[in-house]
């Protein structure tokens, strides 16, 4: 009987240790786990933060823009962008502003300054404000004859095009802050919204695209 009773009682111990040893573990498996899980929880909210702010900074942006419809600017719905409302057509192969293009584009920059500088920037959001100049091909030769190709030469006079925009703008004495950045871009016989068929004419334009630098919001 004693011999049953001694070889009983380190069994029991031996057994007693184990479980607790499991409940230990178990207890810390579960102590890590409501940790990592309020870690995550603590993230996600972190992530929506920063989602609801990066939110209502571009509702805030598009009704700032909206403001823009004007008797100088327009929205094209089609390709979601603000654009000049009268046209400004160059000369064929010319990047000389029409002489009676030259005062409504400056009454044009000021009124786009003006409500630029009215949204607010608490979170130092910046804008590009492309001005996009254009090219039309020859209607007289094919689309493929190399009177059409869309070429450096093409390419510099639609540049040259949007510079002459920007050009002006300056000595009219318009000053564009730094978080609203004005860059000239030549797109040739390319880029979205374009003229076609008997239309191409057209073409010898520049618009104006004003877009916020998704990288800046939210910082």
């Amino acid at each position: 009987m004693k011999e049953s009773k001694d070889f009983f009682w380190p069994s029991y111990v031996d057994l007693m240790t184990a479980l607790f040893l499991i409940m230990l573990v178990l207890f810390v498996l579960g102590f890590k786990r409501a940790n990592d899980k309020q870690r995550d929880n603590e993230r996600l909210i972190s992530e929506l933060k920063v989602q609801v702010q990066e939110k209502r900074k571009l509702d805030e942006i598009k009704a700032a823009l909206k403001r823009l419809e004007s008797n100088y600017f327009e929205y094209n719905a089609t390709y979601k962008r603000y654009e000049l409302k009268f046209p400004v057509t160059f000369a064929p192969k010319s990047d000389v502003l029409p002489y009676e293009a030259q005062t409504p584009l400056v009454k044009a920059g000021r009124f786009l300054l003006s409500e630029m500088q009215s949204i607010k920037n608490d979170d130092n959001v910046q804008y590009l404000i492309v001005v996009e100049g254009r090219a039309a091909k020859d209607l007289r030769y094919p689309a493929n004859d190399p009177h059409n190709l869309d070429g450096p030469a093409v390419r510099q006079l639609s540049y040259s095009r949007a510079l002459s925009v920007i050009r002006l703008w300056e000595q009219a004495g318009l000053r564009f802050p730094a978080n609203l950045e004005v860059v000239a871009a030549g797109s040739g016989f390319r880029g979205a919204g374009r003229y076609t068929g008997s239309q191409e004419a057209l073409n010898k334009r520049f618009i104006i695209q004003i877009q916020p630098k998704i990288g800046s919001i939210g910082k």
